[in-house]
């Protein structure tokens, strides 16, 4: 239910503020559970101009403060305000759906174009990148280097917002934190992104890959890989219905790594003679896809890229 301004939530330094007055909540409504699971739903924004109508939406429902007021700036100039009405006339909506158009190409370009960026890649060359090692979890300074002592050693800031990486990140991911992208060992998560083979082509869902990860793989809780579309940026719905493969065993077998300690992962239409169903990773014919490796609680070995996986390779065409 929404919040309620002065009620439970507000800090008594935010009353004190004079913006609002302390007061009691209003009465709970009762819970409502919606069992959603198997139940397909959409969760992509539209790229017309409903876009805008989404948003407006959404600044109509919430307190005035919650945009940052830059962006509620912005959000004027075209007439979206708190408590006004939107209407755009037929040539506003004519430039609205052409800026939406746009928008969603240039996040879509800057995702999947993710390896291209200088210092986005995971190490010069390579198909597996991070677009928040250029300006870390705020977009704006890289993240902090630790010291053999386990003190950070923070970078000098930009004094500048990293667009591009700000906008690819968002473009296909919910949200981050400074948990994801610390260069500490055991302490959060760390991921990488694959979005091209190793001859850097997009993904076929109609061929086989594999990637083979060597021993030791540098992730104290868990590692693993998991498959998207490119279309919805959700996971990719296979018959095979939980597209990931790693070291837990659910909700599908884990991993089993080769007698020298190699860990290969297969990613094609049907599972691959003589590899182990926890090594698989079903793709759909005609259709693209992307993978994301996790791995939680990260090891010193991958900040020193010592340990890599080595390239998503196609196997048949």
């Amino acid at each position: 239910y929404p919040y309620t301004p002065g009620g439970w939530g507000t800090s008594v330094a935010t009353a004190l503020e004079g913006n609002v007055k302390l007061e009691a909540d209003p009465p709970v409504p009762e819970t409502r559970f919606v069992e959603a699971s198997g139940k397909p739903f959409n969760t992509i924004p539209p790229t017309d101009a409903s876009f805008f109508e989404m948003i407006n939406a959404n600044i109509q429902e919430q307190p005035a403060s919650s945009y940052n007021v830059e962006l509620a700036g912005q959000l004027a100039a075209i007439g979206i305000i708190k408590g006004k009405p939107f209407a755009p006339d037929e040539r506003m909506r004519k430039i609205l759906a052409e800026a939406a158009a746009m928008g969603n190409a240039a996040g879509r370009a800057l995702n999947w174009r993710v390896n291209d960026v200088p210092g986005w890649a995971y190490y010069p060359g390579s198909g597996w990148s991070n677009m928040l090692w250029e300006g870390g979890a705020n977009f704006e300074t890289p993240p902090p280097m630790v010291g053999r002592d386990g003190r950070f050693v923070p970078l000098p800031p930009t004094g500048a917002r990293t667009l591009d990486s700000k906008t690819a990140f968002y473009y296909a991911y919910t949200l981050d934190s400074p948990g994801m992208i610390m260069r500490l060992p055991k302490v959060g998560s760390q991921y990488l992104m694959g979005f091209v083979d190793a001859d850097k082509n997009y993904f076929d869902g109609g061929k086989t890959y594999k990637v083979t990860l060597p021993p030791n793989i540098p992730a104290a809780a868990f590692w693993s890989f998991t498959l998207y579309d490119n279309q919805t940026r959700s996971m990719l719905q296979t018959p095979q219905r939980f597209p990931r493969a790693g070291s837990q065993n659910y909700p599908s077998p884990a991993a089993e790594a080769a007698a020298d300690g190699f860990t290969t992962i297969w990613f094609s239409p049907e599972q691959p003679e003589g590899v182990a169903r926890g090594n698989w990773i079903q793709t759909v014919p005609g259709k693209g896809w992307f993978t994301l490796l996790r791995l939680y609680s990260p090891l010193e070995s991958f900040f020193t890229k010592e340990w890599r996986p080595s390239e998503i390779e196609l196997v048949t065409k």
